[in-house]
């Protein structure tokens, strides 16, 4: 049984390089998270120095009354 064409190894390789390129981005996603946490405390200090109304953030979220 013969072994495997150049264009095969190639396609393998190509095809680790992808799954190796997404679990960085997943990585770099982390942290993100990690430098920039998000919490609830922090998006209502915002929403208070935007001075946004209660109806102008249901609003942005889509919420309908």
């Amino acid at each position: 049984m013969p072994g495997k064409t150049t264009e095969e190894r190639i396609a393998i390789i190509d095809e680790k390089i992808a799954k190796k390129e997404a679990e960085i981005e997943e990585l770099k996603t982390q942290k993100e998270k990690l430098l920039h946490p998000v919490s609830m405390k922090i998006v209502m200090d915002k929403i208070k120095e935007a001075k946004m109304t209660p109806e102008e953030i249901a609003e942005k979220l889509g919420f309908e009354f």
